[in-house]
């Protein structure tokens, strides 16, 4: 596990987000699990005498409390408190892309052994009183993502350093140069996702299963995809907001950014982003 921030408590930056916080100057880089820590000399009192705690020894601090705040890794669920969403939600339709090769890498993705939902519970359950209230008007949610595990993350992130690989560009990125899409936040170290209580998702027709037009294609790089884009036209943005405001009713804020992007307000852990691998039938 490497940490690369200049501040206690901070992580790096997460995709979707925003997510500074203030601390403790530390060292610049900070590795472990094999790798040698590496600090700066003690610091001096203002009398001149050397503090008996080192910056070492204050890294070795911070490295305890921020270690629950990495990703937990585990070939369970048991490592994480997730569960299915289908055995909260049957009737909430899953179309999860990054177990699949139609996204935005175009191949499936590491972490995704099982095109399934995971959420927290609480998460779970407020998708289901979402579609509870969408299904008597016709109404289904078609969720594209849910619990992300660090390991797809870290797949994003190989992926984005590979300027050739370019595959799925015409469809996800036509505007965006791929070596743009740190800077421009599409790409970061850490997601929301891997926390638990954030889903990318539409509407469709119940009847159909055709998803309602939203201007944009799921995983659109590009601002046409800010959820208010007026660019987007008329029936896109309602149905953008018809979206933003059954969500919102339940508990969710969504990502200005992404249209499809929402995190619970109330998500139950905040600083944890879990690394258990996604299955068809989880362990107890």
């Amino acid at each position: 596990m490497r940490l690369s921030s200049n501040r206690l408590g901070s992580s790096p930056p997460v995709q979707g987000e925003s997510a500074k916080r203030e601390g403790v100057d530390l060292p610049s880089t900070m590795e472990f699990s094999g790798t040698t820590i590496n600090h700066p000399q003690p610091l001096p009192s203002r009398r001149g005498v050397v503090l008996g705690i080192t910056r070492q020894f204050l890294s070795l601090i911070a490295l305890l409390l921020v270690a629950p705040a990495l990703a937990q890794d585990g070939r369970s669920r048991d490592a994480a408190p997730l569960v299915p969403l289908a055995e909260v939600a049957p009737s909430i339709v899953e179309d999860v892309r990054y177990a699949t090769g139609e996204n935005f890498v175009g191949t499936r993705i590491d972490g995704y052994d099982a095109p399934s939902c995971w959420l927290t519970r609480p998460a779970a359950e407020a998708l289901a009183a979402t579609q509870a209230e969408a299904e008597p008007f016709g109404l289904t949610l078609v969720v594209f993502d849910c619990y992300r595990p660090q390991r797809a993350v870290d797949h994003f992130v190989r992926w984005a350093t590979v300027p050739a690989d370019t595959l799925m560009k015409a469809r996800y990125y036509p505007a965006v140069p791929k070596d743009s899409l740190f800077a421009y936040g599409y790409i970061a170290a850490r997601s929301g996702h891997s926390r638990g209580s954030t889903v990318d998702l539409t509407l469709a027709d119940a009847a159909t299963g055709e998803p309602l037009p939203m201007g944009t294609r799921y995983d659109f790089f590009d601002t046409l995809a800010h959820t208010e884009n007026p660019d987007a036209g008329t029936e896109a943005r309602r149905n953008r907001l018809l979206l933003r405001a059954l969500l919102d009713r339940h508990g969710f804020r969504n990502y200005a950014r992404e249209w499809w992007h929402f995190t619970l307000r109330d998500e139950p852990f905040p600083d944890t982003f879990f690394d258990v691998p996604i299955t068809d039938t989880p362990s107890r």
